[in-house]
């Protein structure tokens, strides 16, 4: 668990039980999470967001504000794991 302040307000972000993450992939999400701060902050409680970072891959969390601000690391997607339909074609994502 990692806590830490946007404008007057204490956020809590936690990684799912399940999520088997090194200690270097836990701090790129949480420095990718504080960068949007301002932008997931306005978000309404239960909404989810995804952040396609570099290293780790896509990065979903999930925004609860009753009864606290906790942001949620739900999964964990690595890139080789990333697909695309085209044209009712499913296929690796390049990029």
């Amino acid at each position: 668990m990692y806590r830490f302040s946007i404008d007057d307000e204490d956020w809590i972000i936690i990684f799912s039980p399940h999520l088997s993450l090194d200690q270097r992939e836990k701090e790129e999400i949480i420095r990718s999470i504080a960068i949007m701060g301002p932008q997931w902050a306005a978000f309404s409680h239960g909404e989810s967001f995804v952040i396609f970072q570099q290293l780790v891959g896509a990065i979903v969390v999930r925004i609860e504000k009753v009864p606290s601000l906790i942001l949620t690391v739900s999964a964990v997607v690595s890139r080789d794991r990333w697909y695309i339909n085209d044209q009712n074609i499913i296929e690796p994502y390049e990029n």
